[in-house]
């Protein structure tokens, strides 16, 4: 989630006073590598804040005092540091590191593998000349078996070893072979699994008639911020295409109530900024009327579940929305500076800036130090360096108790018992209620997994899990799971009833390598390294991205129950299209890149349809965010852009063994693999 929004100097200044230094001297720790002392050179981040980096080759990395009794180090995860702390860490993959250290009251320190730019030579790509190709397929198939491309329908019969294809004209050179008449069904594995992200509001509008809920108008220029009118119904009217793709899961933006006006958008203020996306709850047990009703929820995963489609929901733990000028007026909460009433229209969300100010200068006509603020979430209940609210730290200095872009930050770690905040005990509608004993996290975890429980949700995307404590993510799988369990006893005629719950996280920076993120509730963390390392490589052409896949295929034989997404595109990070100027080639070659990728992979609503970036305004995030280009689809070169992807993710659901199976090189040229999962065999050809 990366959805920036500035707040007031005057905030600014109350969000960092926690800051105020008491020098620290630089770390004292000691670090050996294989026993021999390193001598690092650091960095200061803040005052008490400090890293460094390390090429290390294979060994074991020992940090703290040699004569303590050592524990194990994983990559990722903040440890607790003091002076008679030793932590060890097998060092399997050479490479750089970097190590960060915070000193002083709450010392710690967490170790991170930096990813480099690969040095290899590029192997060359290599235009196909329209030629039959001869494939070596004696180590997978036996002589005499018939084998089919997926991709023409064309066969051909097994003969010393070899079968001789000719790739379809529209295919780049790409064979995908099977057994002809092998089973129509293999058994599902998330590990192949092929996940559709279509953030809900930009996707598909269905009803018309919720596109202004809650009073939300669009802006008239852009609409950068603005809803734009997708919804449940709309995701429901797209199944049938979705099914057509492969695609196994569907992710959708959280669906649930989010905060009803808007806020400066971007560094300059310069559009108004609702939470379209999903990522500013204001009430998690409703449905946001923008997205449609409960009966269009039921409907969704009714219809999914029946054409093999899981629904994941995208969750938030570390953080609500921002108040806003319209929920202070509607919702009671929070007050105006005296004498600033005059500068307010009868509807506050209607306020319009001088000419002189931009759209963050609303902050400038609250009293954010009234006491009337108790009235909102409450300061037992987030930190937000507000009136008596405890002020969080910068996120850089404490991950987990940090303040992401001044957003209220729960206090998810406290084990204080709290009663529900002011505003929603007042608040109709909402199914909230007070429970007794309840912490922070219980209320969220119970709010999350009601909608499990009650509708079938199959599984959740966690938002910024490295910003909050591996424990409170491990309760919410548990409670998950229970919701889970309860909703297929409660229908066991649904398609998915009996199916485990699965869930998914946004560690930002991970690739696809393992952490103790699994160990806490996650089935898969999102592979950014894929974007990063392979996507604009292999989309040339296939063999460009063999190391990777053999890497990949490893990692996952290696570590029973492990797995990673990878992506090309995302709303937090960049669009595929934008990247590659628009290159249909390019996005052509991005559906063999991904789809053949082992583990599970997300496509992005328009990768497909090489949707384009959108307006961004002062926010370069909010043009990966623009509206599914529909009316494209019916140009030729989008239309046959869009069947490639068909294809290949139609094989990809048939054979498990394109995301689970182990990885074989069987040919340089032309570039062949194999992959095997069990009794599921498919051979990938390019003859490039």
């Amino acid at each position: 989630m990366r959805s920036l929004t500035p707040f007031s100097p005057s905030i600014l200044a109350l969000c960092f006073g926690v800051l105020a230094p008491v020098v620290q001297a630089e770390p004292q720790v000691s670090i050996r590598l294989n026993g021999q002392q390193l001598q690092p050179s650091w960095e200061t981040l803040a005052d008490d804040r400090f890293a460094a980096e390390f090429e290390l080759p294979e060994g074991i990395l020992q940090l703290g005092d040699d004569r303590a009794d050592g524990q194990p180090l994983k990559p990722f995860q903040r440890q607790e540091l003091n002076s008679a702390s030793r932590f060890d860490y097998q060092v399997t993959r050479p490479g750089r590191y970097r190590l960060l250290i915070q000193t002083g009251d709450d010392a710690n320190l967490r170790l991170l593998p930096v990813r480099q730019e690969s040095k290899a030579v590029e192997q060359a790509c290599r235009p196909w000349n329209g030629e039959a190709v001869q494939v070596p397929v004696a180590d997978v198939f036996e002589n005499g078996q018939r084998l089919r491309d997926a991709y023409s329908g064309n066969t051909a019969t097994v003969q010393n070893g070899m079968i001789e294809l000719t790739p379809a004209p529209e295919s780049d050179g790409l064979l995908l072979i099977e057994v002809a008449d092998a089973p129509s069904h293999q058994p599902r594995d998330w590990r192949n699994a092929t996940v559709y992200f279509a953030l809900t509001d930009r996707f598909a509008n269905g009803d018309p008639s919720n596109d202004r809920s809650y009073g939300r108008e669009p802006d008239g220029a852009q609409e950068i911020g603005t809803f734009h009118g997708g919804d449940l119904k709309g995701l429901t009217s797209k199944l049938d295409y979705l099914s057509e793709l492969g695609v196994d899961a569907l992710w959708i933006s959280a669906p649930y109530e989010q905060i009803h006006g808007w806020v400066g958008g971007g560094d300059k203020g310069d559009f108004r900024h609702y939470a379209y996306h999903g990522y500013y709850a204001l009430d998690y047990t409703q449905l946001d009327a923008n997205m449609g009703s409960e009966a269009d929820l039921r409907e969704l995963i009714a219809g999914a579940h029946a054409r093999g489609i899981r629904v994941l929901f995208d969750v938030v733990l570390n953080h609500p929305g921002y108040s806003t000028l319209a929920d202070m007026q509607n919702l009671g909460f929070g007050t105006l500076r005296e004498g600033m009433a005059q500068y307010l229209p009868k509807r506050w969300t209607t306020w319009q800036p001088e000419p002189y100010e931009n759209l963050h200068a609303y902050h400038n006509l609250i009293d954010y130090d009234h006491p009337s603020w108790s009235r909102w979430w409450g300061k037992e209940w987030v930190r937000a360096g507000i009136a008596d609210y405890p002020a969080p730290p910068s996120v850089l200095v404490d991950p987990v108790k940090g303040s992401l872009a001044f957003l209220p930050d729960f206090r998810t770690e406290s084990e204080n018992s709290v009663g529900l905040p002011e505003f929603l005990s007042r608040k109709q509608p909402t199914r909230a209620v007070e429970r007794d004993g309840y912490r922070v996290r219980d209320y969220l975890n119970e709010w999350l997994t009601n909608w499990v429980r009650e509708f079938g949700v199959d599984g959740f995307r966690a938002d910024t899990v490295m910003h909050v404590e591996p424990a409170a993510w491990a309760q919410l799988r548990q409670k998950a799971d229970e919701a889970r369990k309860a909703w297929s006893a409660a229908n066991p005629d649904d398609p998915m009833a009996g199916e485990p719950f699965w869930m998914v996280g946004e560690v930002f920076g991970h690739g696809p390598e393992t952490s103790d993120y699994q160990a806490n509730g996650f089935d898969a963390l999102i592979n950014f390294a894929f974007q990063a390392e392979v996507a604009g490589s292999a989309s040339d052409c296939l063999r460009r991205a063999n190391d990777s896949y053999g890497q990949y295929a490893k990692l996952l034989a290696a570590t029973p129950g492990h797995n990673f997404m990878s992506y090309a595109s995302s709303h937090d990070t960049s669009l595929f299209s934008a990247q590659h100027n628009g290159d249909l080639m390019r996005q052509h070659g991005l559906a063999s890149a991904l789809l053949l990728s082992p583990g599970a992979v997300q496509i992005y609503y328009g990768d497909e349809s090489a949707r384009p970036f959108g307006p961004t305004g002062s926010d370069p995030y909010q043009g990966t965010r623009s509206d599914m280009n529909w009316d494209d689809h019916a140009k030729p070169e989008v239309a046959a852009l869009i069947r490639h992807w068909q294809r290949i993710g139609q094989f990809r659901a048939r054979h498990p063994a394109v995301g689970a199976g182990s990885h074989r090189q069987l040919a340089e040229s032309p570039y062949v693999f194999a992959r095997q999962h069990g009794d599921d065999k498919i051979i990938v050809v390019q003859a490039r």
